[in-house]
């Protein structure tokens, strides 16, 4: 059978409700990994965290990233960086670190959402070193797909479905 690639492992720090200090890992098993949880605890953001390291989609119902990160008034700070480290293998088992960073900002009157880096850690075979190299978002957002082996359509709209959109075939 042929070898897919596989998501290894996810770090979710300063996301919705993931504190900004989180260093739970969430590691996923083959050939499959339930979540389950309270309402609340966290379940869907696993999901979106999921899809937007993949594809650089932000969910729906996000007001532009406002509402994805961790609101700075709940920690009683002026910003918080949210990032999302999701470690996958290729089709060939070759190990990649997908790292998406943000930051929200309370301005006087409004939050403000930025992209900050985007970054790809390999191992180098040879010298079995780490080597990472920075991307623009669009850039970034054309290589995962790519080193997964899957479309950005498929990711989008079968894989990682939001719940809301997976009714679809059952719609009239």
């Amino acid at each position: 059978p042929a070898v897919m690639c596989s998501i290894d492992k996810l770090l979710i720090k300063g996301i919705r409700s993931f504190s900004p200090e989180n260093t739970h890992v969430i590691e996923f098993y083959r050939p499959l990994t339930l979540i389950v949880g309270q309402n609340g605890a966290g379940k869907t953001t696993v999901i979106e965290c999921l899809k937007q390291a993949c594809t650089g989609e932000l969910p729906p119902n996000t007001r532009s990233g406002q509402s994805f990160i961790h609101d700075p008034k709940v920690v009683n700070e002026r910003e918080v960086k949210g990032q999302i480290r999701l470690r996958i293998r290729t089709a060939q088992q070759a190990p990649v670190v997908i790292i998406r960073s943000f930051q929200l900002t309370q301005k006087k009157n409004a939050l403000q959402f930025k992209a900050l880096d985007q970054t790809v850690q390999t191992f180098n075979p040879v010298t079995n070193e780490k080597e990472a190299i920075n991307y623009r978002c669009a850039d970034m957002d054309r290589l995962i797909p790519q080193l997964m082996g899957v479309s950005k359509a498929v990711l989008e709209n079968v894989i990682f479905v939001h719940q809301e959109d997976s009714n679809w075939p059952l719609a009239e």
